[in-house]
């Protein structure tokens, strides 16, 4: 449950700094695929609520697009729960999300 609200409010955030419908929206709602599968729903309908009041910047949009390239990027479900279980405690995969300050 711990695991489900952080990436469910990390999600949130990422849309707070870019509320976009592409990239930022995509990348948002692809963090959603790492919570519990009944929670998914809430955590798409909270990503969309998000990209309803918010509007990105051009330099916003464009680290979302690089997120997209390397968080989560498998069509693998196996290797993407995998690496939703890394997020939760390895840098790298952190920062490859977004979900942590780059070095």
């Amino acid at each position: 449950m711990r695991r489900s609200v952080a990436i469910t409010l990390l999600s949130s955030a990422l849309l707070a700094l870019a509320g976009c419908k592409s990239p930022c929206r995509e990348l948002s709602e692809r963090l959603c695929d790492c919570v519990e599968s009944f929670q998914r729903d809430s955590c798409i309908r909270s990503v969309a609520e998000e990209e309803s009041r918010l509007e990105p910047t051009d330099e916003q949009l464009e680290v979302c697009e690089q997120r997209l390239e390397t968080c989560l990027n498998t069509d693998d479900e196996v290797e993407r729960q995998a690496i939703c279980q890394r997020i939760e405690t390895n840098e790298a995969e952190k920062q490859a999300c977004g979900l942590s300050r780059q070095p």
